[in-house]
């Protein structure tokens, strides 16, 4: 029977969070369009999100809410 002692050590930093995935940082970038972020949460993000991931949530983001509102302005110009 091998000793305790004679395993290899875990791979990974155990203080280092893992990586926040696609809809993880979605959210976030949701959340932070509308304001309603908690402290303990940000902190959170920003030791697992990257920063480009941030960017392009949020260019893609953007994108759809100029898309909802221009949608929205022509469908009500154009219903009279």
């Amino acid at each position: 029977m091998p000793q305790p002692d004679s395993f290899p050590p875990p791979t990974g930093d155990p203080d280092k969070p893992p990586q926040a995935g696609f809809f993880h940082v979605l959210g976030a970038v949701f959340a932070s369009f509308l304001g309603i972020r908690k402290k303990a949460a940000g902190e959170r993000d920003t030791l697992s999100i990257k920063p480009l991931h941030v960017i392009v949530a949020g260019l893609l983001g953007a994108a759809i809410l100029v898309t909802l509102v221009l949608t929205l302005v022509r469908f009500v110009t154009h219903a009279g």
